[in-house]
C-alpha cells in the first residue's frame, strides 16, 4: 500500500501482475472474448455448407478462450495468442473478400453487420495491445541534500 495515497498496487488484481493496470486487462479479456463470439456465432452456418471455415471459426473461437484466460492469470504470451486470433481473424476477412479463400469464391459483401463489428473489435484489441506495450517513462527523484547533477528531479 502507498503510504502517501493510500492506493493499493496494481500488481495485487488478479491479471494485472505482469504489466497493465486491471482496466486494461480487463478491456483486453472482453475484447478477445468477443472476437471468439462473434466467429462462435458465424460457425453454424460454414459447417452446415461443409467448408473448412466452419472448423476455422471454431477454433478462432477456443483461442480466443485460452488466451482470455491467460491474460486474465497474468501470463503475457495470452496477450500474444490473443494478438494472433485477432490478426488471424482480421487477416482472413480481408482475404475471403479480395483474393478469396482456397476452395472457396470471393466473397461480395464487405459490410457484413457481424464482420464489420469483428474487424472493429479486433482493430481495438491492437490498440490496447499497443498501449500495453509501450515503454513506460522512468522518473528518477533527486534525495534532499544530493549532489548529483545527472539526476532530474520530477522527470522534467
Amino acid at each position: 500500500m502507498d503510504t502517501f495515497t493510500g492506493a493499493k498496487p496494481v500488481e495485487s488484481e488478479p491479471g494485472a501482475r505482469r504489466g497493465g493496470s486491471v482496466g486494461l486487462v480487463g478491456a483486453g479479456i472482453s475484447l478477445i472474448v468477443v472476437v471468439g463470439l462473434i466467429h462462435l456465432i458465424d460457425a453454424p452456418e460454414d459447417l452446415e455448407e461443409g467448408s473448412y471455415l466452419g472448423f476455422l471459426f471454431l477454433a478462432n473461437f477456443l483461442g480466443a478462450l485460452v488466451a482470455a484466460a491467460s491474460i486474465y492469470r497474468g501470463n503475457r504470451w495470452g496477450w500474444v495468442l490473443g494478438l494472433l486470433v485477432a490478426c488471424g481473424a482480421f487477416a482472413g476477412y480481408v482475404i475471403s473478400r479480395t483474393a478469396g479463400l482456397p476452395g472457396l469464391g470471393v466473397e461480395e459483401e464487405w459490410l457484413e453487420p457481424l464482420g464489420v463489428l469483428s474487424l472493429v473489435v479486433e482493430a481495438l484489441l491492437g490498440v490496447f495491445l499497443a498501449i500495453l506495450a509501450r515503454p513506460t517513462k522512468e522518473i528518477r527523484t533527486a534525495e534532499v541534500g544530493s549532489s548529483a547533477p545527472d539526476i532530474r528531479q520530477g522527470g522534467r
